[in-house]
């Protein structure tokens, strides 16, 4: 599977010192079933820890994501900024995820290229 983050989800992961071990961990456990939330339409929300404490108070991260193929971080926000997503965005957020879910080979690779998307390294030693 691979697993790519938006230029804004990278921006908002960065300042927040979210790594990409912490994001392999949530597609992990998305893949072996433990989904926290199905928002429909592709789009999942798992919760990601703080550095240091639990992932109850930590992060939630609406993802993009289809089985065994491919998972696109969207948005994510800290749990005690705002409680959840308002239903407008989540109906923006399942045209985005679609788009990304549909979006051929090329197009991945063409939005790697320009920097539209990142993909999430997988291997611990690349975020020491």
């Amino acid at each position: 599977m691979r697993v790519f983050k938006i230029r804004w989800f990278a921006r908002f992961a960065r300042s927040e010192r979210i790594d990409d071990e912490s994001l392999s961990d949530a597609i992990g456990r998305a893949a072996r079933g433990l989904i926290d939330a199905d928002l429909g339409g592709g789009l999942i929300k798992q919760r990601v820890a703080r550095r240091g404490r639990g992932r109850s108070g930590g992060y939630r991260m609406i993802i993009a994501f289809r089985v065994e193929e491919r998972a696109v971080f969207l948005y994510g926000f800290a749990k005690n900024e705002r409680e959840n997503i308002e239903p407008d965005e989540l109906e923006d957020l399942r045209l985005v995820a679609r788009g990304w879910l549909e979006a051929t080979s090329e197009r991945i690779e063409a939005a790697l290229e320009d920097g539209a998307i990142q993909e999430v390294r997988h291997d611990k030693e690349s975020d020491a």
